[in-house]
């Protein structure tokens, strides 16, 4: 276990949930949003849930309004993912990413730099946190796709050789 696993966060049911409840997978982390310029990544991220599922690969979606591009109930959130995209990976309740209110996992998250040694505030809805099952962090901002070349490789690296 490893802090990030301590770290509690919140489902939009209100259940109490962390990323202990998913050791030994590999987790991508994303701060989504419904009206975004990069909202149609949502299916991307359905496609990599569905591919990788079974081998013990898993979304987690945090919906945020920092960039003021989020409905405004979880209700609704949870409609759009369902009703638009079929999202069945985990959408949880929605989070501040930077500020002095940002969730500590996020607080967490953003020390790790990304490809070009950036740390950090989150630049903008979409930004990706690959999580191994030794909790090693891969950062990809906003603009790469989830199924870049970059994303599959670093997801399929952390997964059990089938």
């Amino acid at each position: 276990m490893t802090a990030l696993d301590d770290i509690p966060f919140s489902t939009m049911d209100g259940e109490q949930r962390s990323l202990a409840d998913y050791e030994g997978r590999t987790v991508l982390v994303v701060n989504v949003a419904s009206r975004c310029g990069l909202t149609p990544q949502y299916a991307k991220l359905e496609e990599l849930q569905r591919r990788y599922a079974d081998r013990g690969f898993t979304v987690l979606g945090f919906p945020s309004n920092q960039f003021l591009q989020e409905l405004s109930s979880n209700e609704a959130i949870s409609e759009f993912c369902s009703t638009t995209y079929g999202i069945s990976f985990p959408v949880l309740d929605r989070v501040r990413v930077n500020g002095r209110n940002a969730h500590p996992l996020y607080q967490e998250l953003k020390q790790t730099p990304d490809a070009s040694g950036k740390a950090g505030r989150v630049t903008w809805n979409f930004e990706k946190f690959l999580i191994s099952p030794a909790r090693e962090v891969t950062r990809f901002r906003p603009t790469t796709e989830p199924d870049a070349p970059e994303v599959i490789e670093a997801i399929e690296a952390s997964l059990p050789v089938t």
